[in-house]
């Protein structure tokens, strides 16, 4: 095994606050080695290949299971799943099953799936019992869901993406009936502003167990953009003790300014209760073959990949807390596991 160094909060006053190790709720390693099978996680062609994670001092990946709407939307989140778990097995020195006893200092890096779109168990054809059926397998082959996003950027069966106009539908009504206890929290991240209202009334009214995140979205009143949460639906995840992943995209920070991004964390620390629901959700993808090439450079170039959090984290830390700064590396995640996943 290869074991990895990893300071403590108390070891970095004799070193550097350089070295927080890091939680990131989103990337998505797992598609783009699905769309390209040569390739390993080994890769560097995108921020969050594992020797970025490695230097970048990452405790902990969330690796989405990301499928469009369309045909082959639910045998590409089965694969996904699968690549998971090959991921355990063929890189056994370096990462490792993320669990409720999961600490910032283990040696490693802990991984855990998760599910952007729900099109990934069901396409729009399927019956719906193919869902959980589907959604069956995905968790026996990760092992743990951290999180299932109904959607991205456009409507299914389930409700409406970030550029549509639908809430929730009575499929998506179901599967939030099925989360229901199962220690598998609902995304927010892309949502219409419809879908975000309805998934957050319907699980109230129903006293539903399920906890409530936005794992890679920034905050409209920094940015107008759609993919950004409004102030009343983030005030809503923090007020149910969820998490907010600020996202490294230079579309949901501002196309001009890269100091955007610190905007956006004070922006967030400053909600009440904020200090302790901000985390990181890069969300780091492969670029190179994306057909909007308007979106370049995707990244500014200090938040390009997973190496950029510690340099981030300085920036931040004349702004906020010592105890924030930790907060937003990887205590907040760590205390949200531990009040949700038994």
């Amino acid at each position: 095994m290869v074991l990895t160094f990893r300071l403590t909060e108390v070891e970095q006053g004799v070193f550097s606050m350089q070295n927080y190790p890091i939680i990131d709720l989103h990337c998505d390693l797992l598609v783009y080695l699905l769309m390209n099978r040569e390739a390993t996680a080994d890769t560097k062609a995108f921020g969050a290949g594992f020797p970025f994670l490695k230097s970048g001092n990452v405790a902990m990946q969330v690796m989405a299971i990301y499928t469009a709407v369309e045909e082959e939307s639910s045998r590409n989140g089965v694969a996904q799943s699968e690549i998971y778990k090959g991921l355990l097995e063929d890189y056994s020195a370096d990462v490792y099953q993320a669990d409720p006893s999961f600490n910032s200092s283990n040696e490693g890096i802990g991984i855990v799936a998760s599910l952007e779109s729900a099109s990934g168990i069901c396409n729009e054809e399927e019956p719906l019992e193919n869902a959980f059926e589907n959604l069956e397998t995905i968790i026996s082959n990760v092992g743990r869901l951290f999180y299932i996003s109904f959607t991205h950027h456009a409507e299914n069966r389930f409700g409406g993406g970030n550029y549509a106009k639908a809430g929730l539908k009575p499929d998506g009504e179901a599967l939030l009936d099925y989360m229901d206890g199962r220690e598998i929290a609902v995304d927010l991240s892309h949502t219409s502003d419809a879908l975000a209202h309805d998934i957050l009334d319907y699980t109230y009214k129903k006293g539903l167990k399920v906890p409530v995140i936005a794992s890679h979205s920034n905050f409209r009143q920094v940015w107008d953009h759609p993919r950004n949460l409004t102030k009343a639906n983030a005030q809503e995840i923090i007020d149910r003790g969820g998490l907010i992943g600020i996202n490294f995209l230079r579309a949901f920070l501002n196309d001009n300014d890269p100091n955007a991004l610190i905007e956006h964390v004070k922006y967030g620390v400053g909600l009440k209760g904020g200090d302790k629901a901000i985390a990181f959700g890069a969300d780091f993808f492969y670029t190179g073959d994306h057909p909007d090439k308007s979106r370049i450079p995707f990244y500014f170039p200090k938040h390009e990949d997973a190496t950029k959090y510690q340099g981030i984290l300085k920036e931040l830390s004349s702004s906020v807390t010592d105890e924030e700064l930790a907060g937003i590396a990887h205590a907040n995640v760590e205390r949200f596991i531990a009040s949700n996943w038994k």
